[in-house]
């Protein structure tokens, strides 16, 4: 495991943050290695500062951000304050295998609690 990098089922992080999932079901005891977190409504910035593997945060909810997250080779999407997807998004996301979960929580909640779960800011790993 490398430095910095967590460890975690898709149902542990479902879990934590409260979340559904709202595509990548079949892969919710899957382990995936996080070695980081990023969280942004800014598709531009997610291009600049994501790494492969990252655990992607936002509220915007256009097919765009599962394009980016395509780009950036996210691990899971998880859309915050109950944000859903477009039907588009969530069918590009299933067609790439990517997981997408959907929480209640706020930005900020849901990376503190990330955090405290040993998975660390991009460009901390």
């Amino acid at each position: 495991m490398a430095c910095g990098s967590r460890n975690m089922t898709l149902r542990e992080v479902a879990e934590l943050l409260e979340a559904e999932a709202l595509a990548g079901e079949q892969r919710l005891d899957e382990e995936f290695e996080f070695r980081s977190a990023g969280a942004s409504d800014l598709m531009s910035d997610v291009l600049a500062f994501a790494e492969p593997g990252i655990l992607l945060l936002t509220g915007l909810t256009n097919a765009q951000s599962v394009r980016t997250a395509v780009i950036v080779e996210a691990s899971v999407i998880v859309f915050v304050r109950g944000r859903k997807p477009s039907e588009e998004g969530i069918a590009l996301a299933t067609e790439r295998k990517i997981p997408i979960l959907s929480t209640k929580l706020l930005m900020y909640e849901a990376c503190g609690l990330l955090y405290g779960r040993g998975i660390r800011p991009v460009g901390q790993s």
